[in-house]
């Protein structure tokens, strides 16, 4: 079975961002790392190609910084990579980052697709499904449990009233949300071993992909304006002189937090 992954490198959440003077997310000012929740659907995917056979790539789209993420998903036990790469995307929306994505997945070629629920930067959590669409296949998103069975897959989708069961047939794009596993970690030898794993680098060009179709000037979405947050002000002390309730009271329904 191809298994490929779908990995982002994204700031570090511990640390503060700030956006350029274009609206995007300043990046090359800050320390990149394995989007979070992406680990998961590494973990799932080498799940699912040790109990099923099969290898499983790593794609990753971003700067030359995020090689240092595709290394370290190899190291996790993932076989190869593929890490598209080109000025010209930066900048780009949820819709430009699909139809890289999605150009790449057809001249990579694949059974399985497996994302994270969203990025910890964007959080838009709408790349699987678009991904999918233009790849012509079922998505099955937002999985807690994943099942392979030669060639279908169904996933279970936690509801507030229980869990959904969603099934189709391969080639499928499957999203995985953050209780479905718990991810390794990379050992010595897997670290030592990823040094030495191939890794594919594709350019616009080699995909056929319109460099006017990508980056910041072809976005379909923008930020049209921001501000920076403003400092933190000083608390409100009550103190209790026996009413201490009703003042605390007051301040919330002021504010009309009750």
């Amino acid at each position: 079975m191809n298994i490929v992954v779908c990995v982002k490198q994204v700031p570090d959440t511990a640390v503060e961002r700030r956006l350029t003077p274009e609206g995007t997310l300043d990046r090359a000012s800050l320390d990149g790392l394995i989007n979070e929740l992406d680990e998961y659907a590494i973990e799932e995917g080498l799940k699912i190609a040790e109990a099923h056979g099969g290898e499983v790539t790593i794609l990753s789209m971003g700067p030359d910084k995020a090689a240092e993420s595709v290394r370290k998903a190899l190291s996790m036990g993932a076989d190869k990579a593929v890490h598209v790469l080109d000025a010209g995307l930066a900048g780009s929306d949820a819709l430009a980052t699909s139809l890289a994505l999605a150009a790449a997945l057809k001249a990579t070629g694949f059974d399985l697709v497996i994302f994270g629920s969203e990025s910890t930067d964007a959080r838009t959590g709408m790349v699987p499904a678009m991904v999918a669409e233009r790849l012509g296949v079922p998505q099955l998103t937002l999985a807690s449990k994943v099942d392979v069975d030669g060639t279908s897959v169904s996933i279970r989708r936690v509801s507030d009233d229980g869990y959904a069961v969603v099934s189709g047939q391969l080639p499928a794009v499957v999203s995985v949300v953050e209780k479905i596993n718990e991810p390794r970690y990379p050992t010595f030898k897997g670290i030592m071993a990823a040094k030495k794993k191939p890794v594919q680098v594709l350019s616009l060009a080699e995909l056929s992909v319109d460099a006017g179709s990508v980056g910041l000037a072809g976005a379909a979405t923008w930020v049209d304006d921001f501000a920076a947050r403003p400092p933190r002000t000083a608390g409100v002390i009550v103190k209790d002189e026996g009413d201490g309730g009703s003042k605390a009271a007051g301040f919330l329904a002021g504010r009309k937090f009750i």
